[in-house]
């Protein structure tokens, strides 16, 4: 990964959207790399990873692993969803909550410990 370590200091400065802001990119990037193989047209990685990078799926995801994160873990989460701003019309305002959640956490684990991310993210159900 590209991660340059962050002091303690400056990492508790990342708001909650910051981390989510990372995060929805890591996710996004595990998820595309995930879908390479094997090998079909451009249009079709893109259907795969649309489908995983939803609100929706992110949702989903994170019930996944919910029993198996630590306090420090749900903390980012929660501190994730409760700094959401206005969902898509289309979306559940939960369901929302819950993608931004995960997604701080994926930024928090990326820029902290990615041991512990990619073996979160190995837990996750991905639909081929």
């Amino acid at each position: 990964m590209l991660q340059k370590s962050l002091t303690p200091q400056q990492l508790r400065q990342l708001s909650p959207t910051s981390l989510a802001y990372v995060g929805d990119a890591v996710y996004e990037l595990y998820v595309r790399q995930r879908y390479l193989f094997p090998p079909r047209r451009t249009h079709r990685y893109h259907q795969q990873v649309v489908a995983q990078v939803r609100a929706e799926r992110q949702a989903e995801q994170l019930r996944l692993i919910q029993r198996d994160l630590t306090d420090e873990e749900r903390d980012v989460i929660r501190r994730g969803r409760n700094a959401t701003t206005r969902p898509p019309k289309r979306l559940d305002p939960k369901i929302y909550q819950e993608a931004t959640g995960l997604e701080a956490l994926i930024g928090y684990l990326y820029l902290t410990d990615s041991e512990r991310l990619f073996e979160l993210l190995s837990r996750f159900n991905f639909e081929d």
